[in-house]
């Protein structure tokens, strides 16, 4: 079974994958990612961030973006905007400018409301779709990442971006997105707390992404439930926004069994909350992924191998969104 077909049987809104601009020369890589029924979303993976679309103050470039953008639009696919606001990535302009409060405000919001405003609407297939509007503002040890955004304007740097963004599209889902969500800890506690505050502020949040960057064999499905359900407690919705798993190498066939046991695990948990509504993973293909040069000696992370064959985790997602004692894996 294909698997957003799969997810949206489970009613799940999609299953995605993240994408780039140089593997969209490579002919197999986009046949399989231009299946609507293996695909319902897609986030770009470099072309939304401040880099490439601000590279100059007030020079705007969205020629990668639309890029992807029409794909999605050309194959009924949804976008998640990936992402506005970010300690990395950044041009020099914006890291190393000499910012007061007032100035860097305004940097935010006119980056922000050119970029959201740019894209407003033209991805609606499901009434709406979603902007990671702030990507990792913690340290794991859940104090605030020290960046020029947070050592000049504090923690007001999230409530600017999200209500700038807000204006320039109401229709769409603001997220906050961050990694080691995953786990019972200090992270977790400070993204509820700050959840928590943003509300109190009358501050437009709708949900939190996982990122689920995991390590193999270190899924906690009770522990990624509990926090997810922390998130929803507080009405907002969930999403597992950039799955993989790697492994260290070589890997063994009992590697791809339990990376298989491991993302049958996280999909079993966003079907056992209602709030959670669909699953990304970060490429779908080993010949893409990001993983062999940021984690040198580790790979294989996704659900397709290097040769665009899909390995046991395809299976495992499918089992994960399905009563998987009587469905047919195809």
């Amino acid at each position: 079974m294909a698997l957003n077909i799969a997810a949206k049987a489970a009613r799940k809104l999609y299953f995605g994958s993240a994408t780039d601009n140089p593997e969209l020369t490579d002919v197999a890589y986009v046949s399989i990612l231009n299946n609507t029924a293996m695909f319902g979303q897609l986030t770009p993976g470099n072309s939304m961030k401040w880099d490439a679309i601000e590279p100059e103050q007030n020079v705007f470039n969205f020629t990668g973006g639309d890029q992807i953008v029409a794909l999605a639009e050309a194959t009924g696919k949804i976008i998640r905007g990936h992402n506005l606001v970010w300690h990395n990535q950044l041009p020099d302009w914006v890291t190393y400018g000499n910012w007061t409060p007032e100035t860097l405000t305004s940097v935010i919001e006119t980056h922000v409301r050119t970029e959201v405003s740019h894209y407003a609407g033209k991805i609606n297939t499901l009434g709406s779709y979603a902007w990671d509007v702030i990507n990792e503002p913690l340290n794991d040890n859940g104090t605030m990442r020290a960046d020029v955004f947070y050592n000049t304007l504090n923690t007001s740097y999230i409530s600017i971006a999200l209500q700038t963004a807000h204006i320039a599209d109401p229709n769409a889902k603001l997220y906050i997105n961050d990694y080691n969500l995953e786990y019972i800890g200090a992270k977790i506690d400070a993204m509820v707390q700050l959840v928590e505050d943003l509300l109190a502020a009358d501050t437009p949040i709708h949900g939190i992404g996982f990122e689920s960057h995991f390590i193999l064999g270190e899924v906690s499905p009770s522990e990624l439930q509990t926090n997810m359900e922390r998130i929803t407690a507080l009405g907002l919705e969930v999403a597992v926004t950039e799955l993989d798993d790697r492994i260290v190498l070589p890997a063994t066939d009992a590697d791809l069994e339990q990376q298989k046991a491991d993302y049958m695990s996280v999909v079993q948990t966003c079907m056992a909350v209602s709030g959670c509504v669909g699953v990304t993973v970060w490429d779908y293909t080993d010949k893409h992924s990001w993983i062999p040069s940021a984690f040198p000696g580790y790979g294989e992370a996704c659900p397709w191998d290097a040769n665009l064959v899909r390995k046991p985790a395809y299976d495992g997602i499918v089992m994960g969104f399905m009563d998987y004692t009587s469905c047919v894996i195809a």
